[in-house]
């Protein structure tokens, strides 16, 4: 029967990476937690004073999908598998250091298990504030079954069934296998425990497993939309070459200076700091009423912008024309930060409006890329993102929304913000900031 269930499984393609009786093939970096084998499981003990420590695979792989059982009974117990995993040994004074592509296991109430985090790198890629369905997914107590495909540029996931996370990104190639137990904050949590069973994968003939949900894709790739996404009604607003569908605020022409295209990057030139003195804003061709609106975003010292929506060109006013704004601000340099009312003109905010509610974990330094995110549905919900995390959510319309537009700027202009349909706008503040991955999606 053995010899026979193991011809089925060579049939079917998987390699079993843990064989149920010992961890041959496996070794223990990075920490001092323990991991041994208990009734065909591998469980992993939490010890105090220990950093994150990773059970991985001793052989590498490219492409591939895994599958595997996870357990965790402690809140404390924040676990993961990491998938093209890297090991730096003389990192942290030759106690090692593991980091790259990790598949969460995430216990609390934050109940982000699935996404996938770039452990000691770059943090999170994908949170599951992108795709809030998937929250309910992971179960504690249980065994949850995960399904990770790493094919390409591509890494997708499941839990017990649920697609959870779509990444495309090509930093790691290549990497190890990692079953992870957490480094813990209170030593009574010490001796706690994760289980894991069923690991198995497979690496060739590969045959992907469709996503049949319509669910946010983190496409890291520049200036480029994956099928899916095409198939689900993404469209690129900037294709990283030319100024196709965009014009100047002031004219039906693009500026012919101050904005530039090079290598795949827009950005408004540095003049003196004034709004809209210089060259002046963009707005698309086309006007959107209800859409996702994803974007890229990186500034440069004390530097402010700003992407607004359902702006009409209508109210003749001097300056950056009017619109609801996305926030594109320096915090810690720009003194616009400390204007407004209560860090409402801070980065990702509803500018003048409503303070982005941000965790500086998740703000990315001036000089790097931020992941701006604006969805507007079609019952007027409006949600901002900030690298993956909904940071601001209002109604457009609704008496809240009025309320805070009476003590605004904004008052002096009727039904401001309420238009039915407006253009995308991208502001020339006078200070250098850079756009990439523009992309919409028009939403019913």
């Amino acid at each position: 029967m053995a010899s026979c269930l193991g011809q089925q499984k060579a049939a079917d393609g998987w390699t079993d990476l843990f064989n149920g009786k010992d961890l041959k093939g496996w070794k223990s970096v990075a920490g001092t937690a323990t991991f041994e084998v208990v009734d065909g499981t591998i469980v992993g003990t939490s010890v105090a004073g220990s950093p994150n420590t990773f059970l991985i695979t001793e052989e590498t792989y490219d492409d591939f999908i895994l599958e595997l059982d996870l357990k965790i009974e402690h809140l404390s117990s924040n676990s993961g598998v990491m998938a093209r995993g890297q090991f730096d040994p003389a990192a942290r004074d030759g106690k090692g250091l593991v980091f790259g592509y990790q598949i969460e296991a995430d216990p609390s109430d934050r109940a982000w298990s699935g996404g996938v985090y770039d452990e000691a790198r770059r943090g999170w890629l994908y949170p599951l504030d992108l795709n809030p369905a998937a929250k309910t997914a992971f179960k504690m107590g249980e065994f949850n079954h995960y399904r990770i495909e790493a094919i390409g540029n591509e890494i997708k996931t499941w839990v017990n069934g649920q697609e959870v996370a779509y990444v495309v990104d090509d930093m790691d190639k290549s990497g190890f296998i990692g079953l992870q137990v957490h480094g813990i904050r209170n030593a009574e949590d010490a001796g706690r425990k994760t289980t894991f069973k069923n690991v198995r994968i497979q690496t060739k003939n590969l045959k992907p497993k469709a996503f049949n949900s319509d669910i946010f894709v983190v496409n890291n790739s520049l200036n480029s939309l994956t099928k899916y996404e095409q198939n689900n009604g993404w469209k690129l607003l900037f294709n990283g070459q030319n100024s196709d569908g965009w014009r100047s605020a002031r004219k039906e022409t693009f500026p012919e200076s101050g904005w530039t295209i090079d290598e795949g990057i827009l950005t408004i030139e540095s003049s003196d700091g004034r709004e809209s003195a210089n060259v002046g804003d963009i707005v698309t061709t086309e006007q959107y009423s209800a859409f996702d609106l994803a974007f890229e975003f990186r500034l440069t010292e004390g530097a402010n912008s700003g992407v607004k929506y359902f702006v009409t060109l209508s109210e003749g006013n001097v300056g950056s024309a009017i619109g609801l704004e996305y926030q594109v601000l320096d915090d810690d340099k720009h003194p616009d930060a400390k204007m407004g009312k209560d860090g409402n003109r801070t980065m990702a905010s509803l500018y003048d409006l409503i303070k982005a509610d941000k965790n500086a974990r998740f703000i990315k330094p001036v000089g790097e890329w931020n992941k701006g995110r604006i969805v507007v549905s079609p019952d007027n919900k409006v949600a901002h993102y900030l690298n993956g995390v909904k940071v601001v959510e209002y109604v457009r319309g609704s008496q809240e929304y009025r309320d805070l537009v009476a003590i605004s700027k904004y008052a002096k202009w009727n039904n401001f913000g309420e238009a039915s349909k407006g253009h995308i706008l991208l502001q020339d503040h006078g200070d250098e900031v850079s756009f990439k991955n523009i992309k919409i999606k028009t939403l019913k």
